[in-house]
């Protein structure tokens, strides 16, 4: 994570980049409803849910791609982007976890690094310092669990296809939890290292 700011370029709202933000978090819901369809009685629906991961991930490189290409960087669109991916993260642990593809373990390390960021965003808050921005390690560690979790949904089954795809779903899933803690780890350093300078400031 590093705590400067990419330089916001227009304030506008309704930008392309911003509207596949947008869209991506209005698939949050649609996402974990068809994961979950199975456990309230209704037909298996993890081809449609692994579309609409599918299409969120491709929006997901086409607004930053676009934003910059444009010059349509905004404060709108920073705040949007990481929340979308931080809630398809979270609906589908919460989706994979209840149908008992992911361990407790598992969801309690994603979420024990998300609370740890949190705590950090609002020791920045109080000093005066924006949210972070995700940095190389965090995107990695994100690319890793995006294709760890459709990877394991597709292993909830039987036969050669599944038995493959929970290999490399839990090779993309280790390297994706470490890299999420690494990143998390780092950035404390940062956050305490500005605590630190302010109060030597004072």
């Amino acid at each position: 994570m590093e705590v400067q700011e990419t330089r916001v370029q227009t304030n506008r709202v309704l930008t392309i980049p911003n509207i596949l933000s947008m869209a991506r978090l209005v698939g949050v819901p649609i996402f974990l409803w068809l994961i979950l369809r199975p456990e309230f009685g209704g037909p298996q629906s993890d081809g449609w849910a692994l579309l609409v991961l599918a299409l969120s991930g491709i929006s997901d490189y086409l607004d930053g791609k676009l934003a910059r290409r444009w010059n349509q960087i905004s404060s709108l669109g920073r705040l949007l982007d990481p929340a979308a991916d931080r809630l398809y993260i979270l609906s589908t642990l919460v989706g994979l976890t209840w149908r008992e593809i992911l361990p407790i373990w598992l969801t309690a390390a994603l979420l024990a690094r998300e609370l740890l960021l949190l705590v950090m965003v609002g020791i920045l808050r109080r000093h005066g310092y924006p949210p972070p921005q995700v940095n190389f390690l965090g995107k990695a560690a994100t690319f890793n669990l995006m294709y760890a979790f459709p990877l394991l949904l597709l292993s909830d089954g039987t036969g050669w296809l599944p038995s493959l795809a929970a290999i490399f779903g839990w090779a993309f899933a280790g390297w994706g939890t470490t890299l999420y803690w690494w990143a998390g780890v780092l950035y404390v350093v940062q956050v305490r290292r500005l605590v630190r300078a302010d109060a030597m400031a004072d």
